[in-house]
């Protein structure tokens, strides 16, 4: 049987009520101001076990901290690329500031207020502190949620109060489209001019470029098979399944059969079409300190629009639809979840 009881603290009276958990078990919850609050508690608390909806208030005093590393291993089925900046978000901006926090004290308000601090910054700080980019804390926000839903999942919270918090919204930089003329002049600068056109013909991403392998190509049919994507995570290259593991095949156009027929003539069918000069891939070019990529000096000496091997795929994107493809077969074509 369920009790209310009075007892006696310095702030004055107080009531505790007695009950037993689904479980049979004996519990308690004290510090009710009247008896009133207390009864109304009790009534849900009944109410929750008839309907078998009880959450055990103990589950819910664990931390987010205590949570959090459990979640995150749970994750390392996902892909380097994908892993590697959930890692970084719960690292940097969930654990220093939800660590502490168990996860019943946690309440919507306090979450929206954290993800807009993440976005606008502050700048009267000492030194100041930049917003962070949108996409940044999208992931931070998203790993405090998922985390949270888990926690729901497992029925130590009934609600996960972090959902439904206003996110800043992605701003996407324009679409940059080359011309059959930059395509070829951008190539004719290039270090790597077959490559520069498979990418700007094809719409294959940096990573499944690299990862070809002569065997993957066709030549009589003029087809070429994305098994594989190669992404550097962490300075080093990690080869795995395409995007969305969705392995797919794409034909070229006849204009570049002589150029990669070039780039696999005399090769083993395992080896890489687009190796680095060691045999082994190659790493996305990269403009740093004191240091002009070969991407970027091609763009420079061909005098196009300033674009990335993956800016390419748009460029390709707009090629197809050109030549008359529908948007079902662009689609499938760049292996993407919508046209470019």
């Amino acid at each position: 049987m369920a009790t209310i009881e009075s007892y006696v603290t310095q702030s004055g009276k107080r009531y505790m009520v007695r009950y037993r958990k689904p479980d049979r078990t004996q519990t308690n919850k004290r510090g009710f101001k009247t008896k009133r609050d207390a009864q109304s508690f009790l009534n849900s608390v009944e109410v929750s076990k008839d309907r078998g909806d009880y959450i055990d208030p103990s589950l819910a005093n664990v931390t987010i901290a205590e949570l959090g590393p459990s979640w995150l291993e749970r994750k390392k089925n996902l892909k380097p690329s994908s892993f590697r900046p959930m890692e970084i978000a719960w690292r940097l901006h969930v654990e220093p500031i939800w660590g502490k926090r168990p996860i019943s004290s946690i309440l919507f308000s306090e979450a929206q207020t954290w993800v807009t601090g993440l976005s606008v910054g502050n700048l009267k700080a000492e030194p100041p502190i930049p917003g962070k980019a949108a996409a940044t804390v999208i992931r931070a926000y998203g790993v405090l949620a998922a985390i949270l839903d888990e926690a729901v999942r497992d029925r130590r919270i009934r609600v996960n109060p972090a959902r439904g918090v206003e996110l800043p919204r992605r701003t996407k930089k324009p679409h940059v489209f080359l011309s059959h003329d930059d395509v070829s002049q951008l190539a004719d600068a290039s270090k790597h001019p077959t490559l520069v056109r498979v990418l700007a013909y094809c719409g294959f991403r940096w990573g499944e470029a690299v990862a070809l392998r002569v065997k993957d190509v066709d030549t009589i049919k003029r087809r070429i098979r994305i098994e594989q994507n190669a992404v550097r995570v962490d300075g080093k290259i990690h080869v795995g399944t395409p995007k969305s593991h969705e392995r797919r095949t794409v034909p070229y156009p006849r204009f570049l059969s002589a150029a990669i027929d070039a780039a696999c003539i005399g090769k083993h069918p395992d080896d890489l079409v687009f190796p680095d000069p060691a045999g082994n891939y190659m790493r996305p070019p990269h403009t740093g300190k004191n240091r002009v990529s070969w991407m970027d000096a091609a763009v420079q000496a061909a005098n196009v629009a300033r674009v990335t091997p993956h800016d390419l795929r748009h460029s390709a994107a707009s090629f197809a639809v050109s030549a008359g493809a529908n948007v079902k077969a662009c689609k499938e074509c760049l292996g993407t979840a919508r046209p470019q």
